[in-house]
């Protein structure tokens, strides 16, 4: 009823097979060539499956499965079956081997899959020194045929019976091919077929097998009239039924993940196909998307994709995407966007002209079409604009500043910077300060070796509020460059930046005083005149000014401050001392520069003084700080002089080291003499220099105090003696 032929039977050594029936029989080849059966196993009903893998041979009969093992030819395991009321013969079980160590058993509804492990030698004594052990167990819905691995998961042919709602009778159905992952307790359900078979009506769970062939993933279905072969379905099928459920973005995606083995298709194809899926549902904006990375670089697609695009009014939808460098279309093609903007949306125009490269289209063509429609509408901006850009691609550069002048565009001084085209506007300056004053003014002092300082002063002699702007910046930048200017500057400072006047006066070293003076005092500007009048070395009028104009008493002593005249503060006190609110301010601040007493003398009795008695506390702890802080120096001086005259003495009582190295000063021998017994005498200054006694020049002077005639000669400060060393 059942055969299992060796692994290895194609071997010459390997010759052996085992037979079911009534018996297990093992066939082996022997002496002459005979076939010598012996019996592995026999007594419990009919073996009705085998299979052998590797050294085991795993078979079923009406009690359940069991294992041999051919090496030790020991039997190691015994699976009973789960549901005995089912009869073998009709519910056969069903054996496969997943790997040399994995065994799959199949039996009415339930599945196991077992495995094969080595028993530890601690465990050996009577038993078989492999064991088995069920890893995975769960029932299915319906009755197993036949059962097959794939990967790590299962397939499982089905016999399915049901019941029918008309003969209220239970019917054979088509069997199932089941893909099945199994999990320790149950299965999760991946794939279910069911199979048309001639027959199925009428057959058995008995009548169903299911084969598979390892090495090329074959599955055969047998049944009593048919074969079916099933194999797993490749990338191709997977893209087949996408296209058919019209998913060709998912089908362009799996396309490029396996372009290197799907064999059926090509990612081109499937691309134009989703072109024009998208076409015919309207979806123009992401068709025109999808071609950018679909057509690539292939230019006759581009086109073809762009006159499709024409015919259906969609030019609009294809232009952002259009390929700018490599590829680049035809001129003819963007030359057909740009006129189907022109006609409908300049603003669109307008972008496009931006956008492109002016060398992918006929300029002259173009340029020619925007006059055209200029002609109609001869203000519109956006076609001014556009036609300045483009003239500026054609390097027709003084059309292009004409226009951006008109427009009073932003972009006129880049277009100038750009292309150098400061010849252009050297009479168009004044349109470019109105334009913007202040770009107008940096680009202008940026340039000034192309246009001059006296062309620009020149060309705004009619403007003298831009004159200014221009003089001002130039000033701000370099003191000396417009000096020739700066008499005219003192006017236009008083007309339009009077804040910037005195700055300017400041300043600047070649503006004439007396004219500048007579201005101020023309217009009455104050603070001007005090300062020019200061630096004229009129200070007391200016004072007086401060004094009698402003009338702000601070301003006056800081301006005394500055000058530090004596004749300032006496001319200050005496215009203050009929002023009470002068006299306290002058009592808060005089005190660091004169003497407040000759304030306070000279203020007449009764008269009320706001603030005295305040001014006056004020005044005596500032000449009370005073003394603090000049015996605190004093303190600090006379200690820095103790500490520096104590270090100083204990340096000088400091030995000095004398050894056969140094040398007599006066007559160049060693000043130590080679025989230690003889009797010596030497006299060592603090500068350092040693001379032997007799050496020693005999001094003129009164004092006993010897100084060293080196040091006294090169005028480096006497060194008187240190040390008289004798023996």
């Amino acid at each position: 009823q059942i055969v299992a032929v060796h692994p290895h039977f194609v071997r010459s050594h390997f010759k052996q097979f085992v037979t079911g029936g009534k018996k297990l029989l093992l066939y082996e080849r022997g002496w002459m060539n005979r076939w010598k059966p012996s019996v592995l196993h026999e007594g419990e009903g009919n073996v009705r499956n085998v299979k052998w893998r590797g050294h085991l041979i795993a078979w079923a009969n009406n009690m359940g499965v069991k294992i041999l093992d051919m090496i030790s030819k020991q039997r190691i395991t015994n699976v009973p079956r789960d549901d005995i009321s089912l009869r073998p013969d009709m519910y056969p079980c069903s054996l496969c081997w997943k790997d040399n160590l994995t065994l799959i058993i199949g039996w009415g509804n339930s599945v196991k899959i077992c495995s094969v492990k080595e028993r530890h030698a601690s465990e050996m004594r009577d038993l078989p020194n492999r064991y088995v052990e069920i890893v995975f167990q769960f029932d299915t819905e319906f009755y197993i045929s036949g059962l097959a691995p794939i990967c790590d998961q299962l397939v499982i042919l089905s016999y399915v019976k049901e019941f029918s709602e008309k003969t209220e009778v239970e019917c054979c159905a088509r069997p199932r091919l089941d893909i099945v992952q199994p999990l320790p307790e149950s299965c999760e359900e991946i794939s279910s077929d069911a199979l048309t078979v001639r027959g199925f009506q009428e057959n058995e769970c008995r009548d169903y097998h299911l084969e598979y062939s390892e090495g090329e993933s074959l599955f055969y279905i047998i049944s009593p009239r048919d074969v079916v072969v099933a194999k797993e379905r490749d990338q191709d099928d997977h893209i087949d039924w996408l296209l058919e459920k019209k998913k060709y973005e998912e089908a362009l995606m799996a396309a490029e993940i396996s372009q290197k083995t799907i064999k059926k298709h090509k990612i081109l194809d499937i691309g134009l196909a989703y072109i024009n899926h998208l076409v015919e549902k309207g979806e123009y904006d992401l068709a025109a998307r999808k071609c950018q990375k679909i057509l690539g670089k292939n230019t006759e697609l581009w086109e073809f994709e762009v006159y499709k695009f024409k015919e259906i009014g969609q030019l609009k939808a294809i232009s952002p995407y259009l390929p700018r460098r490599d590829p680049v279309l035809k001129p003819l093609i963007y030359e057909m966007v740009l006129h189907e903007f022109l006609e409908s949306d300049y603003e669109g125009f307008a972008t496009l002209i931006k956008e492109w490269p002016g060398d992918l289209y006929n300029n002259t063509i173009i340029v020619q079409a925007v006059v055209d429609h200029l002609k109609k509408d001869p203000q519109n901006r956006t076609l001014l604009r556009t036609l300045a850009e483009l003239y500026t691609y054609d390097q027709r550069y003084g059309r292009a500043l004409e226009i951006y002048l008109t427009l009073r565009h932003k972009d006129v001084f880049q277009l100038i910077h750009k292309h150098n085209l400061f010849s252009s506007i050297r009479d168009k300056i004044v349109l470019l300060m109105d334009f913007d004053s202040e770009k107008a003014v940096d680009m202008l002092l940026d340039n000034e070796d192309k246009i001059s300082i006296d062309r620009v002063v020149e060309e705004l002699e009619n403007r003298p509020e831009l004159q200014h702007v221009y003089l001002h910046k130039l000033f701000k930048r370099d003191h000396h460059k417009g000096q020739r200017y700066h008499e005219k500057q003192i006017s236009l400072y008083a007309e339009y930046d009077r804040p910037n006047l005195l700055p300017f006066l400041r300043d600047s070293t070649h503006c004439p005083l007396e004219k500048a003076l007579e201005i101020c005092q023309q217009r009455n500007f104050v603070e001007e005149t005090v300062y020019l009048l200061s630096r004229m070395g009129n200070s007391r009028s200016a004072l007086k000014m401060i004094m009698e104009e402003l009338q702000d008493v601070d301003k006056a002593i800081e301006f005394a401050k500055e000058h530090d005249d004596g004749e300032l503060w006496e001319d200050l006190i005496l215009y203050s001392i009929d002023k009470p609110p002068f006299i306290t301010g002058l009592l808060n601040n005089i005190g660091t520069h004169v003497d407040p007493i000759l304030l306070i003398h000279r203020i007449k009795e009764g008269m009320e003084i706001p603030n005295l008695r305040d001014s006056l506390v004020k005044i005596l702890q500032d000449y009370n700080l005073q003394i603090l802080l000049r015996e605190g120096c004093k303190k600090i001086l006379v200690a820095d002089s103790l500490s520096l005259l104590k270090k100083m003495h204990r340096t000088q009582m400091k030995g000095v080291l004398v050894d056969e190295e140094n040398i007599c000063e006066s007559c160049l021998s060693p000043i130590l003499p080679s025989d230690a017994s003889k009797s010596f005498s030497v006299v060592v200054f603090h500068c350092r220099h040693m001379f032997h006694r007799e050496c020693l020049p005999v001094s003129n002077t009164v004092s006993s105090v010897q100084f060293c005639n080196i040091c006294s000669a090169k005028h480096r400060g006497p060194g008187s003696a240190l040390l008289e060393m004798k023996k």
